[in-house]
């Protein structure tokens, strides 16, 4: 398997164990009621699977995300876009605006 991939598939792993951390807590807590909601529904099977996985896609989607742009630049030679050297070459000037009074 070719390491990005496994790189992508490990990051998406550590976001759903998070989000799977986030719902047990939030069940556990019964913060807004819920736990007690879920518990009392006849569908709170479906309930809980729905919220877990909605959890686990967003939270292992924002792991995948933050992995990657914190990927180190490889160094090519090619100015890196943003950070410093954008700042460094970007020359500000005071423009002249007519003020009607």
């Amino acid at each position: 398997m070719p390491q990005l991939v496994r790189f992508l598939i490990r990051h998406a792993l550590i976001g759903f164990a998070v989000a799977i951390g986030f719902v047990a807590l939030f069940l556990a807590f019964d913060l807004h009621g819920l736990r007690t909601l879920i518990v009392q529904s006849p569908e709170g099977l479906l309930a809980a699977a729905v919220l877990s996985f909605a959890m686990c896609l967003t939270f292992g989607s924002v792991q995948m995300g933050v992995a990657v742009m914190l990927l180190p630049r490889e160094e090519d030679g090619e100015q890196p876009r943003g950070g410093k050297g954008a700042r460094s070459r970007l020359r500000l000037r005071p423009a002249q605006v007519r003020v009607r009074r």
